[in-house]
């Protein structure tokens, strides 16, 4: 049996959205895989005290260390863990997330040549990160998209467009554009149109309550469910109709994919991974990042044109029906087993 630790932010909180620690590691138990967590702590010094007490009760045991990777702060969790195996000689995984990475890498150019040189592999969940890696010298990036469980997600293929009722769902972070979606409502509804957005997801940096202020001081009413489980999201999803995206970071967001499972229209600001995800008039519409109206545009075409929305909400279906975890897995098998 393969053994593996996993090292991440393993927080079951009510600020954090579930993260890929939680799911992913499910997913490569069920296939036999022995897995070792490391970290639920909520503070980030215990935390990071957590991951290298967790590392040296195991390390001798396991055959991999799989490490999530971002650009923020959670990078340097990243620098230690990954010297600490290299140094006793385990070989490493890192799980590269966020459409900012790239930055960091350009802003640390010697720890990240110390993490991504010295791995194993590096996990690219998206083209985007792959691409971006290998222009900086790393060619030993593999992709393998993030995965969901397709059958979870019930494809709605007809949905009422009496009224325009839109869903957002992230967590709250400037990088996110929250407010963006507050100001797309404010113009359908000046527009004249019948329009809703409901908004879910914790907050990550204060930009929930940000939201909320701005939305109260433009006089537009917005549904803010807070932290919903998966479960809870999926199924008020169905009482919606267009699914919209308003980052100005982004890798492969998961909440993108799952609302093209569920046949729900997306459109998004075209930033970072975004366009390897959709095709823009084809599995979903796409933007410049912060562009009000054009978002809008966009909206109000897949209101009038019926062919338009139908073709969209089919071929995104088939794009994702390849994030199944019953294909992904075969790629995270071939990649443990070699």
């Amino acid at each position: 049996m393969i053994s593996l630790l996993y090292v991440g932010n393993n927080l079951k909180h009510s600020n954090s959205n579930i993260t890929t620690i939680e799911t992913l590691s499910r997913l490569l138990e069920s296939e036999g895989f022995n897995i070792t967590l490391t970290s639920s702590k909520k503070s980030k010094v215990n935390r990071l005290i957590d991951m290298i007490i967790t590392f040296f009760k195991v390390y001798k045991k396991v055959d991999y260390i799989l490490i999530d990777t971002y650009s923020t702060s959670n990078f340097y969790y990243a620098i230690v863990i990954s010297q600490l195996s290299r140094l006793f000689k385990v070989k490493y995984i890192p799980i590269l997330h966020g459409g900012n990475l790239p930055d960091r890498i350009s802003k640390s150019k010697f720890l990240s040549k110390l993490i991504f040189k010295n791995a194993y592999k590096n996990v690219s969940p998206s083209l985007f990160l792959k691409e971006r890696f290998h222009d900086e010298g790393f060619s030993n990036v593999v992709y393998i998209p993030n995965t969901i469980e397709i059958q979870n997600y019930k494809f709605e293929e007809k949905r009422n467009y009496q009224e325009i009722n839109l869903l957002w769902v992230r967590s709250f972070a400037n990088i996110y554009n929250p407010k963006m979606a507050v100001k797309v409502l404010q113009e359908l509804l000046k527009l004249g149109y019948k329009a809703s957005l409901c908004m879910v997801g914790p907050d990550k940096d204060g930009s929930l309550i940000k939201t909320k202020a701005f939305a109260n001081s433009i006089g537009v009413e917005v549904t803010f469910t807070g932290k919903l489980s998966k479960k809870e999201w999926i199924s008020i999803s169905k009482d919606y109709n267009v699914f919209i995206n308003t980052t100005n970071f982004d890798n492969m967001p998961v909440s993108v994919i799952e609302a093209m499972a569920l046949g729900l229209p997306v459109v998004s600001t075209n930033v970072g991974g975004i366009p390897y995800l959709i095709s823009h008039n084809e599995n979903g519409l796409t933007l410049n990042p912060n562009d009000v109206s054009a978002m809008v545009n966009e909206i109000e075409r897949l209101l009038n044109d019926v062919q338009l929305r139908e073709q969209i909400v089919h071929a995104a279906k088939q794009k994702v029906d390849l994030f199944d975890w019953q294909v992904v897995k075969k790629q995270w098998i071939r990649l443990l087993n070699d």
